[in-house]
């Protein structure tokens, strides 16, 4: 996929840097990737993946903007109000770069779409608030071999990591079995700094980077924990469990 002037000209940043060049631009520009969830961590992915190139962004999200999103996700505006938000932020992001490809399911992810919806897709990143979907996420994506980038955040923390079965662990390496109810804090019933899920969310665009491009180390195998009141960044080792459930599965079958 060549790139015209304008693109050129908009990726300026971008061809400069040795590791991107052309070549990593036109990569960006042909990766097609699934965003779940247009919320808190899914306004900033989306916008700085459209503004970095990204050429194709699929957004499923079945929930319609209210007021009280309004401070901390920031794809969405006041007049966006009622609004399905996967529309109002199809509308933002070709504002912002119309030489992209934007896709909206304004649907809810079921074990029933649930492959479909995430068959082709280079990458998936989970924007979600809800550990159902999540599980539903990373078994689909291991059953596919896809990365999933996964964001969660909680009053002044958050946590980042990919899982990728056919490189390290998967979510359920992390968490073997649905936690029993109560177990995990509801987040309608708890408060969030609303810059979190934007260090968050600019922390995973940067995970859809590196694994489009080719760079770096991306979190595989590895748990990235911030936290706001002291500022600091901690990174844990995850390890891949013979025993999981999804990908010590998978590695059996693999291996019959």
């Amino acid at each position: 996929m060549t790139m015209n002037q304008n693109e050129k000209l908009r990726y300026k940043k971008h061809l400069q840097l040795l590791q991107v060049g052309s070549e990593g631009q036109e990569r960006l520009k042909a990766a097609s990737v699934l965003v779940v969830g247009a919320g808190g961590l899914g306004s900033p992915v989306l916008l700085y993946l459209a503004g970095a190139g990204v050429g194709n962004i699929r957004i499923i999200d079945d929930d319609r903007v209210s007021l009280s999103n309004l401070s901390r996700q920031i794809i969405h505006t006041t007049t966006c109000l009622d609004s399905l938000k996967v529309e109002s932020a199809r509308k933002r992001l070709l504002e912002l770069n119309p030489d992209i490809e934007v896709e909206v399911f304004p649907i809810r992810l079921t074990p029933e779409n649930s492959d479909e919806v995430i068959s082709g897709n280079w990458l998936v990143i989970d924007c979600t608030d809800n550990i159902e979907t999540r599980f539903l996420l990373n078994e689909s994506c291991a059953k596919m071999s896809i990365p999933l980038v996964y964001g969660a955040v909680f009053e002044f923390e958050g946590q980042v990591s990919v899982f990728d079965a056919s490189r390290g662990p998967c979510l359920r390496c992390m968490i073997p079995e649905m936690p029993p109810d109560g177990a995990l804090a509801d987040p309608e019933l708890h408060g969030l700094l609303n810059t979190v899920p934007g260090v968050i969310g600019l922390l995973q665009a940067t995970e859809v980077l590196k694994l489009i491009l080719g760079i770096g180390e991306p979190l595989i195998g590895k748990l990235l924990l911030f936290d706001s009141l002291s500022a600091t960044l901690q990174t844990i080792r995850l390890n891949k469990r013979p025993d999981c459930p999804v990908c010590g599965q998978l590695d059996s079958h693999t291996k019959d």
